[in-house]
């Protein structure tokens, strides 16, 4: 009889595989719509088409309805993840596909900023090292003074922040209902703080942007259930390098798709990036900590 054990963190590099590639899929198709829908809009129907896909979980969700403190902490971090959300798409429609993912790394990182401010965690020496060689290399895909920022790699470290604030928000909230309670009550929560700015703005889409627009929100929702796969299988030392192959995979697509040249600076600041919060993810695990999430866990 096979020994199951063995296959398991083959199972896991094979999920995160996928998971990294519906991401990149995923940012590559709103890439594509570019701006003819706003960001707020993209955003919305990001969270509000997703919905569909969580259809099952609602009845149980409505029967266990969230406490007092609960509900205050779930719009807290509805505002956080709209406002990371909303940058997010903005980014994508201005800057090219390997410096949003490259500058998506920097999530983790203000985790480990926030564990320490909001929780009482301890930052030791080793931890500020990496922090520090980390905004180092963001340092070196934005190179301020040797060229001209956009707005889309400000919003992206404003992505950052929100989508920072939010995994630290559903941390607390983890420990205290299912993961796929707290997952719905985020998108609904996203869903509402969206709406005014995609009403404000609102574009109908035609038939086939809709559909890509599906496609984003069946793309985003099968990539975290296809992450939790990965993570039953394997702890997120396993899983967290493989999520660094969306680098490359973001630099082949936006090479072939959307004639973005490779930038060698952006390579060596994610390289950089990826190098710390590699350090940071197995010191924790030596210690036996989680606070520190994987990468796709902070992803929209």
């Amino acid at each position: 009889m096979t020994d199951t054990s063995d296959t398991q963190p083959l199972r896991a590099i094979f999920w995160m595989l996928i998971t990294g590639f519906q991401f990149v899929t995923m940012t590559a198709l709103v890439k594509f719509l570019g701006g003819a829908i706003p960001a707020g809009e993209t955003a919305f129907l990001r969270f509000a088409l997703g919905m569909l896909f969580l259809a099952p979980v609602l009845p149980a969700l409505f029967r266990n309805l969230p406490s007092g403190p609960q509900v205050r902490l779930i719009a807290l971090r509805g505002v956080a993840h709209s406002v990371g959300v909303g940058l997010w798409f903005y980014a994508m429609a201005r800057i090219p596909l390997a410096d949003v993912t490259a500058l998506n790394y920097l999530n983790p990182i203000y985790v480990t900023l926030g564990a320490v401010m909001f929780l009482g965690e301890k930052l030791a020496l080793r931890r500020i090292l990496a922090v520090v060689v980390a905004l180092i290399g963001a340092f070196v895909i934005l190179r301020p003074g040797f060229r001209e920022l956009s707005s889309g790699h400000i919003a992206m470290l404003g992505t950052s922040l929100g989508l920072g604030a939010s995994y630290l928000i559903a941390k607390r909230l983890s420990s205290e209902m299912p993961a796929s309670h707290v997952v719905a009550w985020m998108s609904i929560a996203v869903t509402i703080g969206l709406s005014p700015l995609a009403i404000a703005h609102w574009v109908t889409p035609t038939f086939h942007q809709m559909l890509i627009l599906v496609g984003v929100a069946g793309l985003a929702t099968g990539a975290h259930y296809t992450m939790t796969l990965a993570f039953r299988c394997a702890p997120a030392t396993l899983t967290q390098p493989v999520t660094f192959l969306q680098l490359l995979w973001a630099v082949l697509i936006g090479m072939v798709f959307f004639h973005e040249p490779p930038d060698p600076y952006v390579l060596l600041g994610g390289g950089i990036i990826i190098a710390a919060v590699s350090y940071i993810t197995l010191r924790e695990a030596r210690l036996k900590r989680s606070i520190t999430p994987s990468v796709p866990a902070t992803k929209v």
